[in-house]
């Protein structure tokens, strides 16, 4: 009689694979319905500087690095991060937003690399 652990070991990397999938395909499914606003990363640059947004409601930040190096968007406090490489695109989900200020930097420029998100 066959080892169970070799009947498991061929398809258990697709298995694994399609779960990850269908995980990557129902947050993207979800987010299609949130209100959705973008920003834009270049050189060092986050654009919109101020973007005001509902509270109490999670939203969808699609963003562009238009830049020339990478960039790493962030919000510690929201716990949300997101690397991309130049010419990338992608797209974060916050949780609900308390009213008031969010910030979110490009951890690469700190200084310069600044957007707020004003949930009203």
């Amino acid at each position: 009689m066959p080892k169970l652990k070799t009947l498991l070991a061929p398809p258990l990397p697709a298995i694994v694979a399609l779960g990850l999938l269908l995980a990557g395909v129902m947050q993207a499914a979800h987010a299609q319905g949130l209100p959705t606003f973008e920003v834009v990363a270049k050189d060092g640059r986050l654009t919109p500087e101020t973007i005001e947004v509902p509270a109490g409601k999670r939203i969808k930040l699609t963003i562009k690095n238009e830049g020339r190096g990478p960039i790493e968007f962030e919000n510690l406090d929201l716990r949300v991060e997101k690397v991309l490489a130049p010419g990338a695109s992608s797209f974060v989900v916050t949780p609900p937003l308390r009213p008031g200020a969010h910030t979110f930097i490009d951890e690469f420029h700190p200084e310069t690399g600044k957007m707020q998100l004003i949930a009203k």
